[in-house]
């Protein structure tokens, strides 16, 4: 899924994600796994600002994201030391290997059948040092079976426009797939006009012992599993849970 119309309001959307606490989340995890590193990917690096704030901590990073307009909206902030393009994270070719790769805000759980998900493993694996770190978040088996998706309804607004998004998931259980159905109204202030966009965003969950078998498949393995932010062991509370693979 591309999300090009989506990625114009993308940043006032997620004006409530918690951007440095999360990089001094995966700063951490780079600390407690790793020894010396420099350069880093950001795997679906959206409008950048994961990448950015990793720079700002001593990184060179690298950015890619299958969608032109998220892309041309992290180019235009001119970030230090950092680098992006438009690239699939399937089959990207770079002449470079990285210490660190990252892939954040559940872009794994975008990946929703066995053989695409292979492709992305297989492709990052290739471009990882010896010694390099994977890290990356995901939408968990336990915590979605036992909370169930929602309808939800979000209100945000800036200078230019007030934005309306109603979220309608569907739950296709036997594929452990989440149909995100996002509709959003759009009014401009300046001059008065309404816009309605609908995306949907296809989301796999996804049990430890999946992703182990396709990790190994792909010759890395698993460190720590834990849930996002917080550290703690996953559990049916943890939605988003994070992995720490290395090569094997």
């Amino acid at each position: 899924m591309v999300f090009n119309h989506y990625a114009k309001y993308y940043n006032l959307l997620y004006t409530d994600k918690k951007y440095n606490e999360e990089v001094t989340y995966i700063l951490r995890l780079i600390e407690n796994n790793s020894n010396n590193s420099n350069f880093l990917l950001d795997v679906g690096c959206g409008t950048g600002k994961h990448a950015s704030i990793l720079a700002e901590n001593g990184y060179q990073v690298t950015g890619i994201d299958l969608s032109s307009n998220m892309i041309e909206i992290a180019k235009s902030k001119n970030y230090k030391n950092c680098k992006f393009w438009v690239d699939n994270a399937s089959n990207f070719k770079i002449e470079k290997e990285f210490d660190i790769i990252t892939s954040l805000f559940h872009v794994i759980s975008y990946q929703t059948t066995n053989e695409l998900l292979e492709e992305v493993f297989f492709n990052i694996r290739n471009h990882m040092k010896p010694d390099g770190l994977f890290i990356f978040d995901f939408w968990y088996t336990p915590a979605v079976l036992t909370q169930k998706p929602t309808v939800k309804i979000k209100r945000l607004e800036d200078d230019e426009i007030k934005i309306t998004r109603f979220t309608e998931p569907i739950h296709h259980f036997n594929e452990n797939i989440v149909d995100v159905n996002f509709e959003l109204h759009i009014f401009e202030k300046k001059t008065g006009k309404y816009n309605t966009i609908n995306e949907v965003h296809r989301m796999r969950y996804f049990s430890i012992s999946e992703l182990d078998y396709v990790l190994k498949k792909c010759g890395m393995k698993s460190i720590k599993y834990e849930e996002w932010l917080t550290g703690n062991s996953p559990s049916e509370e943890s939605w988003g849970v994070c992995c720490i693979a290395k090569l094997i």
